[in-house]
């Protein structure tokens, strides 16, 4: 009576097995893939295990988090002739295939999971379809395809008497995943301290508790530190530096070329005098990192460098950005060289000024290469602007229709940013213009003169004549 109930388990499991190789046998799986660099030829793999007869064999491209399957590939066996070397409805053998879908050159966008779905005919009836799938993940990478280094905040001005920070940005575009960012200085990497949280504006100095290391040994010689200390000593007996006014000599420079409008006055010395508060020590530095993630996949990311800055040691400094991707061979990299504005060409328009033309004054470059880009302040020496302003901001001076009180006038051009300030002079000179008779504009340019007076009696003696 006890064998009965084991009896029975036997005969079920035998049932079991009879009906699973009825139904016949089939597993699937994908080969796993490393990421892919976007650009590349990419081929996925669909290996299935089988003792069945082949049905069809789906692929699917699932978007929109799964629920959206679209199909890339479709093979149906009542439809095709190439699995005619398959083992026949009774035969019984586990073969093993394999079904491949080549992406010729992969996207950014083709980054997702993809499915392959297989189906065989039951063993038990030709009516039903035993199926199995497999999937897979296709990371696609994509390098950086641009990166810029530029200055926050600017144009900005020279602080000669007070600290300023000052904040580069590294710009890197078009990369996925985020390519890591960090910068150098002269070469050498900089240790920042990371920031979770943008400086305040309104704050002072950073500072960090971390020990500095001298940079006096960095393009400061001598006579930079023997120049600096007699502008110090000049502010200390009460004397001003010489950029506080403009020179008013009116020698002009021999290897400088004479425009027929202009005359062009010497270069004043740069303002870059370094009072108290500087400190000829390495600065602390903070390094802020930001993610915008792009429409197409990638990832914009923003690398933000701030720092005390010291005109004395920064000037002339290279600062360089550089990323790391896993799609780059060698690290990309953009460089800086802080430098203060130095020798202002000014070019003025047109190159003989007569009486009511409308001239411009252009600063159209430097001695030297700038960064960051400076601020240009345009005043005229002695006397107000044509238009009865102290003082204009911007890289052209237009005065429009000059009267001939401007003849001789000099304008001052004081350009500037965070490293240091330069400025230069230029004379006006305006010519008589034989369509305007002398004598017959005014102050702005306009007619006025005896033909005017005589104008006016004409009318007068009608209006006089008429009444009586």
């Amino acid at each position: 009576m006890r064998a009965a109930p084991s009896l029975r388990g036997c005969v079920c499991l035998l049932l079991a097995a009879i009906l699973d190789r009825a139904r016949g046998y089939l597993t699937v799986n994908i080969e796993p893939l490393p990421p892919v660099v976007a650009g590349d030829a990419v081929t996925l793999k669909c290996n299935f295990k089988t003792d069945g007869r082949m049905r069809e064999i789906v692929w699917y491209r699932v978007t929109d988090g799964g629920t959206i399957k679209q199909k890339i590939f479709t093979f149906d066996a009542m439809f095709s002739t190439n699995f005619s070397h398959m083992e026949s409805y009774r035969r019984r053998e586990d073969l093993v295939y394999q079904s491949t879908v080549r992406l010729p050159e992969v996207r950014v966008s083709d980054n997702g999971p993809y499915e392959c779905h297989v189906g065989i005919y039951d063993r038990a009836t030709r009516e039903k379809v035993v199926l199995a799938s497999g999937n897979i993940f296709l990371n696609v990478m994509a390098p950086p395809t641009s990166i810029e280094v530029v200055a926050a905040d600017t144009p900005a001005p020279f602080s000669r008497y007070q600290a300023q920070n000052f904040t580069l940005v590294c710009i890197v575009s078009g990369g996925k995943p985020a390519p890591m960012v960090y910068f150098k200085r002269d070469g050498e990497p900089i240790d920042a301290v990371p920031l979770s949280e943008p400086p305040a504006a309104s704050s002072g100095p950073l500072q960090d508790s971390r020990p500095f290391r001298s940079l006096l040994h960095r393009d400061l010689d001598e006579t930079k530190m023997q120049r600096s200390v007699s502008l110090l000593d000049a502010e200390t007996r009460g004397g001003r530096p010489s950029t506080e006014r403009p020179s008013r000599s009116l020698t002009p420079d021999p290897s400088s070329v004479i425009q027929p409008t202009t005359e062009s006055i010497p270069e004043t010395v740069v303002s870059r005098e370094f009072p108290r508060w500087v400190h000829s020590s390495e600065p602390v530095y903070f390094l802020r990192h930001s993610h915008s993630p792009g429409s197409d996949g990638t990832v914009e990311v923003r690398a933000l460098l701030t720092w005390t800055l010291n005109p004395q040691i920064d000037n002339e400094a290279l600062f360089s950005c550089e990323v790391k991707h896993p799609a780059l061979s060698m690290p990309m990299q953009a460089e800086v060289t802080l430098v203060a504005p130095k020798g202002p060409k000014i070019m003025m328009t047109p190159s003989r000024a007569r009486v009511g033309d409308t001239v411009r004054i252009l600063v159209h470059g430097f001695q030297n290469e700038v960064f960051p880009e400076p601020m240009f302040t345009w005043t005229r020496v002695g006397s107000r602007l044509l238009d009865g302003s102290a003082e204009f901001d911007g890289k052209e001076l237009v005065l429009e229709r000059v009267p001939a009180e401007l003849n001789g006038s000099m304008y001052r051009c004081m350009a500037q940013n965070p490293l240091g300030s330069t400025d230069t002079h230029t004379r006006l000179i305006v010519f008589e213009n034989p369509n305007i008779p002398r004598g017959t504009e005014d102050s702005d340019g306009s007619a006025s003169g005896p033909a005017g007076v005589r104008l006016t009696l004409v009318l007068a003696l009608t209006v006089v004549l008429e009444l009586t």
